[in-house]
C-alpha cells in the first residue's frame, strides 16, 4: 500500500467523523440556524478557499471577510468558526492535489500527526479565551501570517531552500520537524495559517521545496475535523457563517484547480497581505481597548 494512499484513506476515515459531529449539532441545533446570512457566508468561501487551493491560505482572508461584513456577533466564534468552516473544503483540497511526491512517507505521517495532536490540545485551551483574549491573538496572528506572505511572496522563503535535495527528515531534524508541526497544529486553531510557517519550516529543515505541499495540505486536512470537536461540543461558532463557507469553499476548491495556471498570484497575493494587515491592526486596536476598559 502506498503511503499516499495510507494518507488519504486517514482523510477520509476524518471526513466521516467530521461530517457525523457537526451533521449531529446541527440537527440538534436546527432551531438556532439564524445567525447570519448563508449566501454572504459562501460567497466568502468560495473567495478564501479559492485563494487557499492557490496557497495563499483562507484562515487570514475569512478572518478579514467576516470582519468587513461584520458577520459575527462577537471575535471570540472566530477560531470555532474558522476551523469548522474550513475543515471540509480543506478536506476537499487534499484529496484534489495530493499527488505522490518523492517524500519519506515516516516523514510525511510523522508531520502530519503531529499536528493533529497539536490541534487537538490547541483547541482545548484556545476554546477557553475570552473575547479581549481572541482579538488579542487573532491581531498577532494576522501580523505574523502578513510578515510570511510578505517574505513568500518576496522570495526569501524560496530563497532558503537553495539546493535543497533531501526527502526524508532523520534524527535531530526529524524530532525538530515533529515538535514544529505540533507547535503550528496548537496555533492554527488561534488563527495561524500552517501554510507559510509550515513551508518555512520545510525549507529551514532542508527539505525540498516540493515537500512542502503534501506535509502542509494533509496537515491541514487531517488537523481540522480533530480541532472542530471542541468548538461543536460547547457551541462556540456561527452555524450559519459555517455552512454557507463550507458549500461556498467546496465550489471555490473546484473552480481553482481549473484557473490555477491562469492567475496573477504575485498582485493577488500582496492584495491580501495590505487587507490581513488591515485587519489584524484593528483587532489589536479592540483587543487592547476592551483590556484597557476592564483595567
Amino acid at each position: 500500500m502506498s503511503m499516499t494512499l495510507v494518507v488519504q484513506i486517514l482523510l477520509a476515515v476524518l471526513l466521516v467523523y467530521f461530517v457525523i459531529i457537526w451533521g449531529r449539532d446541527l440537527i440538534v441545533n436546527r432551531h438556532k440556524l439564524n445567525d447570519g446570512n448563508p449566501i454572504v457566508s459562501g460567497v466568502i468561501g468560495f473567495i478564501t478557499n479559492f485563494m487557499d487551493a492557490l496557497g495563499i491560505g483562507s484562515y487570514a482572508p475569512t478572518t478579514m471577510l467576516l470582519k468587513l461584513t461584520k458577520y459575527l456577533k462577537s471575535d471570540k466564534l472566530l477560531p470555532g468558526t474558522l476551523t469548522i468552516a474550513c475543515s471540509i473544503p480543506v478536506l476537499t483540497e487534499a484529496f484534489l492535489f495530493i499527488k505522490s511526491v518523492d517524500i519519506s512517507g515516516a516523514t510525511l505521517l510523522s508531520l502530519i500527526l503531529a499536528s493533529v495532536v497539536g490541534s487537538f490540545l490547541g483547541s482545548k485551551f484556545i476554546s477557553r479565551f475570552d473575547e479581549k483574549k481572541i482579538q488579542v491573538i487573532m491581531g498577532f496572528a494576522l501580523i505574523i501570517t502578513a510578515v510570511l506572505m510578505i517574505l513568500s511572496n518576496m522570495g526569501y522563503l524560496a530563497a532558503l531552500s537553495n539546493g535543497n535535495k533531501a526527502t526524508a527528515l532523520t534524527g535531530g531534524k526529524l524530532i525538530i520537524g515533529i515538535v514544529g508541526n505540533f507547535i503550528l497544529g496548537a496555533l492554527m486553531v488561534a488563527g495561524i495559517g500552517l501554510y507559510a510557517p509550515c513551508m518555512a519550516m520545510v525549507y529551514l529543515l532542508g527539505l525540498t521545496p516540493i515537500a512542502a505541499f503534501p506535509i502542509m495540505m494533509a496537515s491541514c486536512a487531517a488537523l481540522m475535523p480533530v480541532a472542530s470537536r471542541e468548538f461543536i461540543r460547547k457551541g462556540d461558532y456561527n452555524r450559519n457563517a459555517c455552512i454557507g463557507i463550507t458549500i461556498g469553499g467546496i465550489i471555490g476548491v473546484f473552480v481553482a484547480v481549473k484557473l490555477v495556471k491562469s492567475l496573477d498570484m504575485h498582485v493577488l497575493t500582496w492584495l491580501v497581505i495590505v487587507v490581513v494587515t488591515y485587519t489584524a491592526i484593528t483587532m489589536l486596536y479592540s483587543g487592547f481597548k476592551h483590556a484597557k476598559s476592564a483595567n
